[in-house]
């Protein structure tokens, strides 16, 4: 992975600004490091990849195997750190149709429990009542509202259509090791469990069986993923030099830019599959850094496609934003534009040209055009889209958004505000 930045002329810094900002990040790696922060109850993630044993992922990817083996669809129930992180790795990975794919290999991947829309439950109960299935639910309380209730109607729709003792072997529950809603009823009923290590939270859960099992169901290599966020954690936990550790580096380039006055961090990427890992980043940065009225707002655009829609107020708006752009080097597939006789469409000047290669001047072109319109670019760069660098790129968000939150002065492992809507909720609902 490589990071450089490109400011604009309005907001390039001082030596000093960013030697003070360095010094502050390499104290907040420290305390990540020694877990001494705030919020430290909830820092096992920082040494995560490094503790995953090829007995847990053998376990991981035999449960795989079942479920691959008996179900055309296997549907993930969670909300939130409980799907998203498994849902961008796997839309990352994935053949872009696979839903039009007959090819044997894997089920079909299908997320609920993050809805309360009746509506799309009506739909996937249609297409359950037609297909094989199983069911991964998610959630380390299991009182989650949206999760419990989707887990309450498809666990009785598993049992109507299979029966019960069939109904068991299709449920798994990833949650608590001890207490809990949902750990009782898997107890109870005897469904297959993973646990949630007490000291991860949800939003850094990807490399928990929370995002494992799903990934290793959707058939893609859950070893090479934890080795890829194994590497960089110790390249980036043994290098506090700012100049070499990419996640300092970042981390003090976007906190330089929030005390100036930007208040958008763009995440832009120009490969439609890193859509969700830009929704996974989101939820990573926004509920880790939105607090005491502090934090830059996360948000994403797909580029070229957005270009067509938010690229006019990112070239001429308001400046109140930057961009992260994940930069993709090199492509899996190949497709040239090939040569027409006649060119009645007048593009035999792209003839011999892949679409990646296209794509990259697209890219190239439109960084011009916003360093024109005064828009600072940090680029993080990776070769190519799969699993090793996908496991890198989780970690060094992870670590980079912990740096940021210290140095914010918040405590980026918790999220108090999110329990504001619930208890409105419950009350309108009439819970006592």
């Amino acid at each position: 992975m490589k990071f450089n930045v490109t400011y604009s002329e309005a907001d390039r810094p001082n030596g000093n600004q960013i030697e003070s900002l360095s010094q502050k990040a390499v104290q907040a790696l420290q305390l990540l490091k020694t877990k001494r922060g705030k919020g430290n109850d909830f820092l096992g993630w920082v040494d995560l990849p490094a503790e995953i044993s090829q007995s847990d992922l053998e376990e991981i990817n035999s449960c795989a195997e079942e479920i691959r083996n008996k179900s055309d669809i296997f549907v993930v129930a969670g909300i939130g750190g409980s799907y998203l992180g498994a849902r961008a790795v796997i839309e990352s990975l994935k053949h872009n149709f696979d839903y039009l794919l007959d090819n044997g290999k894997s089920p079909i991947i299908i997320y609920a429990g993050n809805t309360l829309s009746e509506d799309y439950a009506a739909d996937l109960m249609d297409i359950l009542d037609k297909k094989d299935y199983s069911l991964c639910v998610i959630s380390k309380s299991g009182t989650t509202t949206e999760t419990a209730v989707t887990f309450r109607i498809l666990r009785n729709h598993l049992e109507k259509k299979y029966g019960h003792e069939q109904a068991v072997s299709r449920i798994i529950a990833v949650t608590d090791k001890e207490k809990g809603v949902l750990k009782a009823i898997a107890d109870k009923e005897g469904y297959k469990t993973f646990v949630i290590p007490d000291n991860v939270g949800g939003r850094f859960s990807v490399l928990t069986p929370v995002g494992l099992l799903p990934i290793a169901v959707a058939g893609f290599d859950i070893k090479a993923l934890v080795d890829g966020a194994a590497n960089i954690r110790n390249a980036l936990l043994n290098t506090e030099n700012t100049k070499e550790n990419i996640a300092v580096k970042y981390a003090v380039t976007r906190n330089y830019l929030y005390n100036i006055g930007k208040e958008i961090e763009l995440l832009v990427n120009y490969q439609p599959d890193l859509i969700y890992f830009s929704e996974w980043f989101k939820q990573l940065y926004g509920e880790s850094e939105g607090k005491e009225n502090k934090g830059l707002f996360p948000a994403s655009v797909s580029n070229t496609t957005d270009l067509h829609s938010m690229g006019q107020y990112i070239q001429q708006g308001k400046r109140l934003m930057f961009e992260t752009i994940l930069h993709v080097e090199n492509a899996n597939h190949c497709i040239q534009i090939p040569y027409q006789e006649d060119d009645d469409d007048k593009l035999n000047y792209l003839s011999g040209f892949s679409m990646m290669q296209i794509n990259h001047k697209a890219e190239e072109g439109t960084s011009m055009a916003h360093a024109d319109g005064g828009v600072t670019q940090l680029q993080l760069s990776i070769d190519r889209i799969n699993e090793e660098n996908i496991g890198k790129l989780i970690y060094f968000f992870e670590l980079a958004c912990g740096i940021s939150g210290y140095m914010l002065d918040v405590n980026p492992f918790d999220q108090p505000g999110v329990e504001f809507y619930k208890k409105n909720m419950f009350a309108l609902l009439g819970k006592k």
